[in-house]
Order: structure tokens, then sequence, then C-alpha cells
């Protein structure tokens, strides 16, 4: 935001100086909304190669998934996280029993985000009484490693305070988190099921250019990677639920996002970040809280 703020004053302060003070709100404004905007117009453009063997989007679906990923990055860079990141705090009630059916829910956000990332979940699940924890996984450029404590600690308090096993929905890097959680402290007996946004399953290629520790974990074929897969039961993926989209400008190619045995649910002319705010995504999250623990069970695998 910084360096937008400096561009927006250099770009309309020589407009201005220049003797055009129309033209340096202009580009001032341009500045502001439009120019990292072009840049991910071109990662979108490179889907086209990039995806063409997985269901390749179309043009129009490209450019339907740009304008909703500019404004789902305005909303969460620029206002959510840096601003509002503790607007809504975790909601653990005394009063739940095992008899409400009120399943408890576990957020985990993607790289270089917090938990302001799921504000409108946060809000509306409140209203629905769901309990829920979300997490800022910290040090923000550490190893996913270093995540596991904190979620196991987040899945005992809302095991519970609900009597049943929570749901973790998972963004981007969240759910590799939630995955080596359950590699470290045997979780895939203990949560309902994991559901995943663009999550880097099998690696990314966008990995590749940031130098952190959590990004090197995501390099497709990569050592962690290859670790993890190493240690998780060969049944693993019937506990995911995978939502994937061909227009993901960050996870590609576009079935890196699914887990094999998983349930793989595509989202259609949607980027990377909207996917949090798709709404078959929330209806899919408030159908699997409705179902009694009989159905829900996971496989003890």
């Amino acid at each position: 935001m910084l360096g937008r703020c400096l561009l927006t004053l250099i770009v309309g302060g020589a407009c201005w100086r220049a003797g055009s003070p129309l033209w340096g709100l202009v580009f001032a404004a341009a500045a502001v909304l439009w120019f990292h905007g072009l840049v991910m117009g071109g990662l979108f453009a490179l889907l086209l190669r990039v995806n063409r063997g997985d269901a390749a989007p179309s043009p129009w679906q490209l450019l339907r998934a740009w304008g909703g990923e500019l404004w789902a990055v305005e909303k969460v860079f620029s206002w959510q996280q840096p601003f509002a990141a503790h607007r809504f705090a975790d909601f653990l009630p005394q009063r739940i029993t095992k008899d409400d059916g009120k399943r408890g829910v576990l957020f985990l956000h993607g790289y270089t985000c917090n938990r302001g990332l799921w504000n409108g979940w946060m809000q509306r699940l409140r209203a629905l009484g769901h309990p829920h924890i979300a997490l800022t996984l910290e040090p923000a450029y550490g190893s996913i490693d270093a995540y596991a404590e904190a979620i196991e600690l987040a899945v005992q308090r809302l095991t519970q305070c609900t009597g049943q096993m929570p749901l973790i929905v998972a963004h981007s890097m969240g759910g590799l988190a939630a995955r080596a959680w359950a590699a470290t402290h045997g979780g895939w007996g203990r949560v309902q099921r994991i559901i995943t946004l663009g999550t880097p399953h099998h690696g990314t290629l966008m990995a590749r250019f940031a130098p952190t520790s959590n990004a090197r974990q995501m390099q497709p074929q990569g050592e962690w990677l290859q670790r993890l897969r190493a240690v998780e039961p060969s049944q693993m993926g019937a506990l995911f639920d995978c939502f994937y989209s061909a227009c993901d400008h960050i996870v590609s190619p576009a079935m890196t996002a699914v887990l094999p045995g998983a349930r793989a649910i595509p989202l259609s002319a949607v980027g990377h970040v909207a996917m949090v705010f798709h709404p078959a995504v929330f209806a899919e999250v408030t159908r699997q809280l409705a179902l009694p623990q009989a159905l829900s069970t996971p496989r003890r695998i």
C-alpha cells in the first residue's frame, strides 16, 4: 500500500507540475486502482497456455475472473487485512452442547494473508450460531510446519466447545498447513472434513518467484511436499473437498489444487482470492455443518 501511495504521489505530482492537474488526478487514480491490475491481467492471460489441458478457460471467463479478482484483492489487501483483521473476534460460546448440533469451524488463511480474510464468514457464521476460530498463521514467512501447534490448540478448543469434530476451511497455503498439522498430530480422525480453496496440494509454479521459507515449500516437486506425502496415509484424500478453478492465476496448473481421492469441486470464472467470496463455497460449508454427526464423521484412515 505504501508503494502504491508513493507511485500515486510521483505520477500525479509530475502531471500537476507540468500544468495538467486533471491528468494528474486521472493518473493518480490509475496508479492506485489499476497498476497491479495490469500485472494481474498478464497472469490471467498466461492461463490460456498453462491450463490448456485442464478444461482450458475461455478469454471471456478469464476477463470475468480478472474483474472479480481485482475487486477481491482490493477488499482483502487494502481494507480487511491491514485495518480490520480483528474486527470480528473468535466465537466460542459457553452454552453450546452436542445436542445443539452447532459444529465449529476453523479458518486457515493463505500466503501473505491474515485472519481478516475471513471477516465476512465470521460475521455470517456467528449469526447462524456456529462457533469458529480464525487464526493468523505466524511467522508469516516461516515454515508451514510451524503453524501446526496453533492449529492443534484451535481444534482442541472447538471440539471442547461443541462436543463435535470441527470443520476446517482453508484457503491456499492454509490447506497445506492443515495437512502438516494432521501429519504431526494425528488429525485424520479428529475433524469432520477439510475444505480447501485453491490450495497448491501439488505445488504451484508461482512459488518459484518468492524467496520465503513457506513459498519454497510450495514449489512443485519440492522436497517439503514430497516428505509430507511420504508420511500421509494412502486414503487421506477421502477427507478433503478441494475447490479449484481454471482461472486461478496463483495456483496453476489448475488440477494441482486437487488431492488424489478428494472430491474435486470446480468453480467457473473465479480467481484465487475471489474463491473466498464465492457463494457456492459458503453454501457447501453450511450444508456440511447441517449434517448430523453420523453422516459427517470421516472414515478413520
